[in-house]
């Protein structure tokens, strides 16, 4: 029964991993002048086409959200006594915020107005919103951390080659909104596959000591049978194991005399792993607390403000002569605005 459940735990890891191919929205990290030139480059290269397509960003949302509902499920779960990562620890704390910013987006983008807005005709983000994609550029390379001065810098700079639509300015917190809850449930999956990956250590340690405590003889029979399990050498599933082995009896030294080979026959070692995998949990935990900061950034932000100081259509009637637009009340702009 045991080797089945070990069988089971690998399985379920190699399928969460077959499906975690999107990568955190994490590139490298621009300064304010780097921003600027990225938001000219992105701009010259975008091809549009006017709206009209299937809105797929209302169906990704509702994915994300079963994805991120179902960690917290499992992390609430989890044995008190068992160590949950920094990461982890803000999703917890923070996921009423979450359920907060996940309905908001949903009440705010309605199926027509997200069709109304031009679309990219290639590149990976085809098909989908064009202030989407800038907006995802945008988090990846600000790590999540969104602030109002590179926000507008952004987007000022992107429309230096390439206007927005005034729909378009509007739809910028929305699409930050979708793009930080995005990339939540991208760190969300790969910390359930580094959860299962330790689940799988934490069960190969418990199955080495019991059998140093009945028959330690046989102990190399439990280490032939990880040696064909094909167990992950992930960063998560090494450091894990090394850190438990180290708490039991010297006797499973073997154990880890065994993987470490076996990690050496791949070009890797215990000790990079262990380093990776602080890395990661850190990295991790930057990103997850960005981004919620970030969704809090969103709901303090007067969005009135942002969409007229970047409004070409409003710079342009701003310019009346006689300045009777400037004088007039916000609404009164807005319906100017669209007419135009």
């Amino acid at each position: 029964m045991q080797n089945f459940s070990l069988r089971w735990q690998s399985w379920k890891t190699r399928q969460a991993r077959q499906f975690a191919s999107e990568p955190p929205l994490r590139a490298e990290l621009f300064s304010s002048e780097q921003l600027v030139r990225h938001a000219r480059t992105l701009a010259a290269g975008h091809r549009i086409t006017p709206g009209g397509g299937p809105n797929s960003l209302l169906a990704q949302l509702a994915e994300n959200e079963r994805i991120l509902r179902a960690y917290i499920g499992a992390i609430r779960a989890v044995n008190p006594n068992r160590r949950i990562t920094a990461a982890a620890e803000w999703l917890l704390d923070n996921f009423y915020l979450l359920e907060e910013q996940i309905q908001m987006a949903r009440r705010h983008l309605p199926r027509a107005y997200s069709r109304e807005l031009p679309r990219l005709l290639d590149g990976p983000s085809a098909g989908m919103p064009r202030v989407y994609d800038i907006v995802l550029e945008l988090i990846a390379h600000v790590d999540a951390q969104i602030d109002e001065g590179p926000l507008a810098s952004f987007i000022a700079s992107y429309q230096t080659v390439d206007s927005l639509k005034l729909g378009e300015l509007w739809a910028v917190p929305i699409m930050l909104r979708l793009g930080l809850i995005e990339n939540l449930q991208r760190i969300v999956t790969r910390l359930t596959i580094a959860r299962q990956d330790r689940d799988l250590a934490d069960m190969w340690v418990e199955r080495l000591q019991e059998m140093a405590d009945n028959d330690p003889s046989r102990l190399v029979v439990v280490v032939a049978d990880m040696a064909q399990s094909a167990i992950p050498l992930t960063s998560a599933f090494v450091a894990e194991f090394c850190q438990l082995l180290s708490r039991h009896s010297p006797v499973l030294h073997l154990a880890r005399s065994w993987l470490e080979h076996r990690l050496l026959e791949v070009g890797l070692s215990i000790e990079r792993l262990v380093d990776l995998e602080s890395q990661s949990q850190a990295a991790d935990q930057v990103s997850v607390s960005h981004s919620i900061a970030s969704l809090r950034f969103l709901g303090a932000r007067d969005w009135k403000e942002f969409v007229e100081s970047l409004s070409i259509v409003e710079s342009t009637l701003r310019s009346d002569p006689a300045d009777y637009y400037g004088k007039m009340d916000f609404a009164t702009r807005d319906r100017y605005r669209h007419v135009v």
